[in-house]
């Protein structure tokens, strides 16, 4: 129970890969914050997470706008307060379509909620885990490349990667650990029905960012597929 009484926050922890995440950090005895973009996105993740015994507090927000990230610090504000695993797994896909057709406004609705909103929560909560000496920051990336019909995604979760590192090279002797994961192609509403791998696969690698040592690894990028169990 390496993480028994620490808090967790899980964007986009509603279902998918989030809920996923969720459940296996209450596995390991962390409590969570469960969140959605309406509270009532959150009952069935809620529900799922009974049987692990932790505690459980809801947060909601559309992390695309202002107002949505407002109403997710304030929910964590209004509850225990503190957040020592960030998990920044909430993101945005785009149309398929020519790369040159795709607008400024398209491009910007993809960075706000993948990469703007993932910069906005670190830079809410990254001081205070700096000050307590601990904290794991686990932002989630992808291994798409050379597919230009889908470029405002594969660009936005390149610049989340070199934000990480970024990042893990200002927390660096900190203990506040910040690391990417990629979770491989999975069954999802964002991945689609084809993807390589069902939404469980993405366990356990998914909580190896989270369960580092002190002082550990930082900057780095965690593949979800190279833990799974092959059987």
């Amino acid at each position: 129970m390496k993480l028994n009484g620490k808090w967790a926050l899980v964007t986009g922890s509603s279902r998918g890969i989030g809920q996923q995440i969720a459940i296996g950090l209450a596995g390991h005895g962390c409590n969570i914050f469960v969140h959605g973009r309406e509270t009532s996105h959150t009952t069935t993740t809620i529900e799922m997470l009974k049987p692990s015994g932790v505690q459980v507090h809801t947060l909601h927000g559309d992390l695309s706008a202002g107002d949505g990230i407002r109403s997710v610090i304030q929910g964590v504000a209004a509850g225990p307060g503190q957040v020592d695993i960030l998990y920044n797994n909430a993101a945005v896909m785009c149309a398929w379509k020519p790369i040159g057709s795709f607008t400024e406004d398209e491009w910007l609705d993809i960075f706000r909620v993948n990469l703007l909103a993932i910069i906005a929560l670190c830079n809410e909560f990254v001081p205070a885990m700096r000050k307590r000496g601990y904290g794991r920051i686990i932002n989630l990336v992808s291994g798409i490349s050379k597919t230009p019909n889908l470029a405002p995604y594969g660009v936005s979760k390149a610049a989340v990667r070199m934000y990480t590192q970024e990042l893990a090279s200002d927390l660096d002797g900190s203990n506040v650990l910040a690391n990417s994961l990629d979770p491989g192609w999975l069954k999802t509403d964002l991945g689609g029905d084809n993807a390589m791998y069902p939404v469980e696969a993405v366990l356990p690698g998914a909580l190896v960012p989270a369960l580092l040592d002190d002082n550990g690894a930082s900057g780095q990028t965690f593949k979800a597929q190279d833990f799974r169990d092959p059987t």
